[in-house]
């Protein structure tokens, strides 16, 4: 847990009780059922609320926003508003309200839960502009790139560890929930016995094991596609079928930030610079380097490497990347933690098809943890449109 975060964390016992209300038969038939995203909480009972208040909207004055939002996960209780706890959607809501001078409701595409980031999470909300000096006035809708900078001015005043990244009008019936097509999550590694850095503390899951890159990417071949992915959904999940398409899922091995260049890296730019002729394509090239150096290191008397003080090892840093419309609750951070076993050399090929066939989360190794997870990306059938400044 976060010691910045501002306000308590809902706890896990009123958490679990939150995710077990019974199912609506009330569903409206035109939206499909969609237990989505890891890491999330996803309640049917909700969902109807939400497509009955969240989705047609009656009054032609309010103009329906569509916002994409980053956060640091760590700061709030998840996404989704809840009673006593500081949340993405309650921090957002308070900001609109302050620049429109009246509530307003905010609906997630993906509700997050507490300690997952979003580098981009969308949301949508009714927005009625009504004139300051003549109350009785409606006005036209403010344009996206006015809700953006004002809204941010506000968002800005409290933490920053919010912001809104985009905004877009759409339709009155448009439902950032039900209108998404795809949604991209990416978790961080990082590898190696060096305590994590300062920068680095609840932005990555640390792992003192050195990972085998290829064992984990073998691993990813096995999970891809259609499957019944019982043995990665958490016993909360209230999804009607286990049953999911992984369209993407990866591991690739990045630069770890914030990236400052050795010496050696730094000598070897400039000596690209100085001779145009020295390819940067070869196996010592620059990319190289910055993944494979892992510190400055000095020759001692006895002729064997050793480290420069005062310089930090840098740790290994693992990208896995999931994708797909959908994803049962906390399907991520499972398949992590089987990726992460696969790497660390605690299971094999073998295994990991033993632990998708058994369609049993007590068959999986412990999921990852959340600080390492982050909502990339949602996406949309949208109209090109023109990019703001």
């Amino acid at each position: 847990m976060s010691n910045d975060q501002s306000q308590p964390l809902i706890s896990e016992t009123n958490k679990h009780s939150l995710d077990q209300r019974p199912e609506s038969p009330q569903r409206p038939s035109k939206f499909p059922k969609v237990n989505d995203d890891a890491g999330n909480d996803v309640v049917d009972g909700e969902e109807q609320k939400e497509s009955v208040t969240g989705t047609m909207n009656p009054n032609p004055r309010l103009q329906r926003y569509l916002i994409a939002i980053e956060y640091i996960g760590t700061r709030f209780a998840g996404a989704q508003q809840q009673p006593n706890c500081r949340t993405v959607v309650g921090v957002l809501q308070e900001a609109f309200q302050k620049f429109v001078g009246q509530p307003v409701s905010v609906f997630c595409s993906s509700r997050t839960d507490a300690g997952v980031h979003a580098l981009s999470n969308v949301c949508h909300v009714d927005v009625e502009r009504i004139s300051k000096r003549k109350p009785g006035d409606v006005l036209p809708p403010h344009e996206p790139l006015v809700v953006k900078r004002a809204v941010n001015h506000f968002l800005q005043k409290n933490e920053c560890d919010i912001m809104v990244i985009d905004v877009r009008c759409v339709p009155a019936d448009f439902h950032a929930r039900y209108k998404a097509q795809e949604r991209t999550y990416f978790y961080r590694l990082l590898s190696g016995p060096e305590p994590v850095s300062s920068f680095e503390r609840d932005r990555a899951w640390h792992v003192p094991e050195n990972l085998d890159l290829l064992a984990m990417q073998k691993a990813c071949n096995i999970l891809i596609g259609r499957h019944d992915f019982s043995s990665f959904r958490a016993a909360a999940c209230q999804a009607n079928s286990p049953i999911r398409t992984l369209d993407e899922l990866n591991v690739i091995e990045v630069i770890s930030t914030p990236f400052f260049p050795s010496i050696s890296e730094r000598l070897k730019s400039s000596s690209v610079v100085e001779d145009p002729t020295i390819s940067l394509g070869s196996d010592t090239n620059h990319s190289q380097i910055s993944l494979n150096t892992n510190e400055e290191k000095l020759e001692g008397s006895n002729g064997e490497a050793c480290q420069e003080f005062g310089l930090r090892r840098r740790h290994r840093c693992f990208v896995v990347t999931a994708r797909a419309r959908s994803f049962l609750y906390h399907q991520v951070r499972l398949l992590v933690g089987v990726l992460k076993s696969v790497g660390a050399g605690d299971l094999t090929d073998p295994d990991v098809k033993r632990i998708l066939e058994a369609k049993s989360i007590t068959a999986s190794p412990p999921m990852a943890p959340a600080c390492g997870l982050y909502l990339g990306h949602v996406k949309y059938d949208l109209p090109p449109e023109t990019n703001q400044s």
